[in-house]
């Protein structure tokens, strides 16, 4: 049986790679089916923003990534309450309608019940 693993993504958009290296990691996992789930946790939660200019930034935009995680077998996707609450983020403003937003106290049994964790 395969192992199941938590990707939490904690880097905006525009800050390097490692906003679009989670959500490749992501795309691998579920086109092989592996039980995955992608965590937005701290600047990470600004990756979920809708209508963002990566083009102005010579970056390519995240927002098609993220529309296919779900394709790709990807649906156990969480937010951080509080990371959205301290950037001015509502939850009915983001571009994937299938997030599940959760409390600090939530964070912490939703790593639990993961095999292995990757922090990005």
């Amino acid at each position: 049986m395969p192992k199941s693993l938590l990707i939490i993504s904690r880097q905006s958009p525009w800050s390097g790679p490692s906003a679009r290296e989670a959500l490749d990691i992501g795309l691998a996992g579920g086109a092989f089916d592996l039980p995955l789930g992608m965590l937005f946790l701290d600047d990470g939660v600004l990756q979920l923003l809708p209508a963002q200019r990566a083009s102005q930034l010579q970056q390519k935009d995240l927002t098609a990534n993220l529309q296919a995680l779900e394709m790709f077998g990807v649906e156990d996707l969480y937010a951080c309450n509080t990371s959205l609450a301290e950037r001015g983020m509502s939850p009915s403003a983001l571009s994937v309608e299938t997030l599940q937003v959760l409390r600090d106290h939530e964070i912490a049994a939703l790593i639990d019940r993961y095999d292995q964790v990757i922090t990005i």
